[in-house]
């Protein structure tokens, strides 16, 4: 059944303007109009996230959404997917935020919009912590994107992770997937937008 319902999610200081979320937006306007397309500013607080997300999601059809997420929001989006069943496309997804962000607490600047900041407040490395604890299911309905070349993340744990579901481990490229373009068919061919 085709996907009716997209909710897209930005990284860890990134925002609805990231450019993956751009050319996916643009990419569902123009071929699928008719798909529900949502990919809101994330607040900074991971339960917060969570909360806005399940509230904003509560009276899609399940049979018929789909999540995307990039690094932090790749980690929301599997949680996610595993919580209502829905399909997810993971790319260079998070595995451990609570390690990885414990050092970030304080002001940061959006990647996108300098003149923007977001404050990570030490209680949020325990909500993520918290939402980490929760298993993932053993046969998760998953793409996850992992490139090799990121500099951020350890593509080693997340197909330690993700391994269960579909995985394309990508030779090189960055953190930000930057040559995203080129594994456009194989998201929307999973999300059956082909």
């Amino acid at each position: 059944m085709a996907v009716t319902h997209l909710l897209y999610l930005h990284g860890f200081r990134s925002s609805p303007q990231s450019a993956k979320a751009q050319i996916m937006g643009r990419y569902v306007q123009e071929h699928h109009p008719q798909v529900s397309w949502w990919c809101p500013q994330l607040p900074a607080s991971p339960q917060h996230a969570i909360d806005m997300l399940l509230h904003g999601v509560a009276r899609w059809p399940r049979e018929q959404m789909a999540v995307m997420g990039s690094s932090l929001g790749g980690f929301y989006a599997a949680w996610l997917s595993a919580h209502l069943a829905c399909p997810a496309v993971l790319i260079n997804p998070a595995v451990h935020p609570s390690r990885d962000l414990a050092r970030y607490i304080g002001e940061h600047p959006v990647w996108q919009d300098p003149a923007q900041s977001i404050f990570f407040e030490p209680g949020y490395v325990q909500e993520l912590m918290e939402l980490e604890s929760q298993p993932l299911p053993t046969s998760p309905n998953t793409l996850a994107l992992m490139a090799q070349g990121d500099e951020v993340l350890d593509w080693h744990e997340m197909l330690a992770r993700h391994q269960a579901g579909q995985v394309r481990l990508i030779e090189g490229s960055d953190h930000a997937l930057s040559d995203f373009e080129i594994y456009l068919p194989q998201i929307l061919e999973f999300l059956r937008l082909a």
